[in-house]
C-alpha cells in the first residue's frame, strides 16, 4: 500500500537535496551571481526560446539548433515570467517545482513495483548527472510528467496516463519514445480494446510541433534536423559511433573528460537493457531501448548519460535491489556521490557537463 509517508520522504530528499545544493553554489560566488552561475549551455537557450520564440534574440542570427528544443519548457517559464522577472529564476523555478512532483511520483511507483520508494529517489538524486533536475533544463519537467503516466498506466487509469503522457510529449522528443512504450504495455497488459484510440493522444503534440514549424519553414522534420545542424547529430552505423567517441575520449581537455563519461554512460545502459531484455520487462525495453538506439547511432555519443536520468525504469530497479540488500546503497552512494558532486562542480564553472 501506498501511503503518505512515501509522498512525505521523496519531498524531504528532493527538497534537502536542493537546499544543499543552493548552499554549495553559494559558497562560490557571490549573491548577485547566484542566477548567472546557472544560465549555462541548454539553460541560455530555452531562456532565448521563451523569451523571444524560434526565432532567436533579436539583431542576432537565428540559432539552427532551436527547434530541436520542443516548447513545453520554454512555454511554462513563460507563465511563471509572468509573476517572476528573471528569466534564470523562472528556469529554476520549474525545475524545483516539477522535481517535487517527479520525485513523489517515482517514489509511488516504485512501491508499487514492490521496491523501495525513497532509494529510488536517493539514487536519482545522487546519481553523477543529477545536477541537471535542478538546472533550468526541461529533464524535471519531462519526468513530472512521465513518471505519473506510468504510474496512471500501471494502474490502467489510461485517459490520466496518455493525457500525462501528451504533457511529457510537449516537453522533449523523448515522449515518443513514451508514446509508443504506452502501446506496448497496453497490449501486454491485454486491456480492452475499447480504451485503444486513447493511446494516439501521447503522439499529437510531436504533429503539432511538426506542423509548427513546417508553417514556418516548410520543413516537418525541423526538429531532426535541428539537432543534426546544431550538434552534427547524423545517423551512422553504432560501432562507427563508439570509435569516434573512443578516439575523442582519448584525448586531453576538458571535452575528453565528458567523452569519457559518455563511453561510461554507454556501457551502464547496454548493462540496464540486458537485464530489461532477461526480466521480459518489455514495455520499459521499449522506453530505454528506443532512446539507446537513438543516441548510440549518433555521429558521436552526446548526452547518454544525462538521457539515464530520464529512465525511471532503471531507478525503480535500484530501489527494488535496495528493498532487498540495504548495502547497495552504501556502495553507490559512496562511488556515485563524488562523481555527482564532480559534476556539479563542473556544470556551475561552465564546462561541459552532459
Amino acid at each position: 500500500m501506498i501511503t503518505r509517508s512515501v509522498d512525505r520522504d521523496a519531498a524531504l530528499l528532493w527538497l534537502s537535496s536542493r537546499a544543499g545544493l543552493l548552499v554549495a553554489t553559494l559558497f562560490g560566488v557571490a549573491l548577485q551571481d547566484y542566477l548567472g552561475t546557472w544560465r549555462k549551455w541548454d539553460a541560455g537557450l530555452f531562456i532565448t526560446i521563451a523569451e523571444h520564440g524560434y526565432d532567436g534574440e533579436p539583431g542576432k542570427p537565428p540559432d539552427a539548433g532551436l527547434p530541436a528544443f520542443f516548447p513545453g519548457m520554454p512555454l511554462v517559464m513563460r507563465v511563471v515570467h509572468l509573476v517572476v522577472p528573471d528569466w534564470t529564476a523562472c528556469g529554476l523555478i520549474v525545475s524545483l517545482v516539477a522535481g517535487l512532483v517527479a520525485m513523489m511520483a517515482l517514489a509511488r511507483l516504485t512501491e508499487l513495483e514492490g521496491g523501495s520508494g525513497w532509494a529510488a529517489v536517493a539514487g536519482l538524486l545522487l546519481f553523477p548527472m543529477a545536477v541537471f533536475l535542478a538546472a533550468g533544463y526541461s529533464e524535471a519537467l519531462f519526468l513530472a510528467f512521465a513518471i505519473p503516466a506510468w504510474l496512471a498506466a500501471r494502474q490502467r487509469r489510461w485517459p490520466l496516463a496518455v493525457a500525462l503522457a501528451a504533457g511529457a510529449s510537449c516537453v522533449r522528443i523523448t515522449g515518443l519514445f513514451l508514446a509508443v512504450a504506452l502501446i506496448v504495455e497496453f497490449v501486454t497488459g491485454r486491456q480492452p480494446v475499447r480504451q485503444a484510440p486513447w493511446l494516439l493522444v501521447p503522439f499529437l503534440p510531436l504533429v503539432a510541433y511538426s506542423f509548427f514549424h513546417y508553417s514556418r519553414s516548410g520543413d516537418w522534420l525541423a526538429w531532426k534536423h535541428a539537432q543534426e545542424a546544431g550538434w552534427g547529430r547524423q545517423m551512422v552505423w553504432p560501432w562507427e559511433s563508439w570509435i569516434t567517441t573512443w578516439r575523442s575520449a582519448m584525448g586531453t581537455g576538458d571535452f575528453a573528460v565528458a567523452f569519457r563519461m559518455e563511453l561510461a554512460g554507454a556501457v551502464v545502459a547496454v548493462v540496464v537493457l540486458v537485464w530489461l531484455l532477461v526480466m521480459r520487462r518489455w514495455s520499459e525495453l521499449v522506453y530505454t531501448g528506443l532512446q539507446a538506439g537513438a543516441l548510440m547511432t549518433s555521429a558521436y555519443y552526446l548526452s547518454i548519460p544525462r538521457s539515464l536520468l530520464l529512465w525511471f525504469p532503471l531507478w525503480v530497479a535500484f530501489g527494488r535491489l535496495v528493498a532487498r540488500h540495504q548495502w547497495v546503497m552504501v556502495v553507490y552512494a559512496l562511488v556515485s556521490g563524488p562523481l555527482m558532486l564532480l559534476d556539479a562542480v563542473r556544470f556551475l564553472s561552465g564546462a561541459w557537463a552532459g
